[in-house]
């Protein structure tokens, strides 16, 4: 299993430059110690030991009888980091001296002894000054130290530094020239690097692009590029699917609008024009000519009786007439309210009422008000139901609607001697299953992909031709309002099973 926590290429940059940082930082920390370096007695680094042993030494001396006396302390300390120790008295006489070289005098003046507190190192020495007062008495005492280092700020190996300051130099130029030419190759990279994203962006926007290996520190952006441009051309796909949907179903709803809106203008202008009138009986109903009720008219009848039977014939007419227009209205009007519907339901604008239903009586009634329909009196339809009543919280005209568009289907689109099921059942666990069933001529998978597609009809509609190719998709979404799903299965020549899955809650 792949972890989720990945560090982003730059962060490796800086992890690895920071490394870099410190491990420059180290060794010349490390060079400064070794070039710099001198003993660090009693604790205390070469920065600031002497002048601090220096003015401490007092504490191992004591004034015995106006003479200057050293503990054995001092002494020990004195021999084991190699000085020597000279006191003055306060005419600058030497009183006591340890260790002191041959080369330095028995007294001094003042100016002498001001110019050793501030001097360099000489005669393989650095002196250190300082005073020792005891009893009203004062002594001066001199250590030198056998290290050429410096008495302000920061002590250092003073001999070292000037016999390698040219080493250093050469090795500060060749430290800055490498890292000069070292992040100029590295800007030069990271400017390639970054035309490369740059043109593919550019590519993604011109629909142009060619997937990037996904390689390198920067992999991460790589993948990011390749899966922005599968995006985008996927919705680029979406949206010529939608599109070329559009387009079919505007083809498709203005000659489904046309079907109807044609006989209706003819007999519309027919009864305008006053032509009803004049038209024989049956010549709208199919009949033939000169017949009244289906019997052939009595030549010798009188003028009224003809002009009574002219009379009747074009009330006849008439009613057949507006039969006509108004089924054809009737088909107009379903159309627009599907429309309308489907734009309503995806928008959110129509208005919801859920409610508790008892779902065995509500779907038992609204299958035995199909079967009650002229229009499918002679089909077979059954309801099933093995469990108990249960409630359901649903709106009650949109789940009618969704239900009845699957069963509607399931007959329009069978042959007349197809069975229809209905059932229905409840599990605790898994919730509510609704079932429409038919064993009719089924499916094909092609078909199955595209059936809640909105404004798509199938090939199988030579019963109803004039659907409007949204009754599948407001049953979907219907079901997705009351938070269920719908799925299909079906094979061809086999039948056909929509099953609606609604919480059990």
């Amino acid at each position: 299993m792949k972890s989720r926590w990945k560090l982003n290429p730059f962060f490796w940059i800086i992890i690895i430059f920071s490394a870099l940082v410190l491990l420059v930082a180290a060794v010349g920390i490390g060079l400064y110690y070794y070039i710099f370096f001198i003993p660090e007695p009693e604790g205390l680094s070469e920065a600031s030991w002497p002048q601090r042993f220096t003015d401490n030494f007092s504490l191992w001396m004591e004034n015995d009888g106006g003479t200057p006396a050293i503990e054995e302390i001092g002494l020990d300390r004195l021999d084991r980091y190699g000085l020597w120790l000279q006191v003055l008295d306060e005419s600058g006489r030497e009183v006591f001296a340890h260790s002191k070289p041959d080369s330095y005098p028995e007294s001094y003046p003042a100016s002498e002894l001001a110019a050793l507190a501030t001097g360099a190192f000489e005669d393989g020495y650095t002196v250190f000054v300082s005073s020792f007062e005891d009893s009203g008495e004062t002594w001066n005492y001199l250590i030198g130290f056998p290290y050429a280092v410096g008495k302000y700020m920061l002590y250092y190996n003073g001999e070292t530094v000037s016999r390698l300051s040219p080493v250093f130099r050469l090795v500060l130029v060749s430290a800055f020239a490498g890292a000069a030419a070292l992040f100029l190759v590295y800007g030069f990279w990271i400017i390639r690097k970054m035309g490369k994203i740059t043109r593919g962006i550019e590519d993604i926007s011109q629909r142009d692009y060619m997937p990037l290996a996904e390689k390198g520190i920067f992999a991460g952006v790589y993948r990011a590029l390749n899966k922005m441009d599968e995006e985008i051309r996927r919705s680029d796909r979406l949206k010529e699917e939608t599109e070329r949907a559009r387009r079919e179903w505007i083809t498709n709803i203005t000659h489904d609008l046309k079907t109807p809106l044609s006989p209706v203008r003819g007999y519309a202008e027919l009864l305008a024009d006053g032509q009803a009138d004049r038209m024989p009986d049956g010549a709208a109903g199919g009949g033939t000519g000169g017949t009244v009720d289906g019997k052939m008219g009595d030549a010798t009848a009188g003028p009224k009786d003809d002009l009574a039977e002219r009379f009747a014939a074009e009330k006849r007419t008439v009613r057949e007439y507006g039969a006509i227009i108004l089924k054809n209205v009737d088909y107009a009007e379903k159309l627009i309210n599907d429309l309308k519907l489907t734009y309503q339901l995806e928008s959110g604008a129509f208005p919801f009422h859920p409610e508790e239903v008892r779902m065995v009586r509500f779907l038992r009634e609204l299958v035995i008000d199909i079967a009650n329909d002229p229009a499918y009196g002679d089909r077979d339809i059954e309801f099933e139901s093995e469990g108990a009543e249960f409630t359901a919280c649903i709106d009650r005209d949109l789940f009618r609607r969704a239900v009845g568009n699957l069963v509607v289907n399931a007959l329009v689109h069978n042959p007349a001697d197809t069975k229809v099921t209905v059932a229905v059942e409840k599990h605790e666990r898994d919730g509510i299953r609704i079932s429409v069933r038919d064993n009719g001529v089924g499916i094909s998978e092609e078909e199955q992909a595209e059936l809640f597609t909105r404004y798509y009809r199938g090939t199988n509609t030579r019963e109803k031709p004039e659907g409007s190719g949204l009754g599948l998709a407001i049953a979907k979404q219907i079901i997705v309002l009351h938070g269920g799903d719908i799925t299909v299965k079906s094979r061809v020549g086999e039948g056909t099973e929509f099953v609606i899955h609604l919480p059990a809650d």
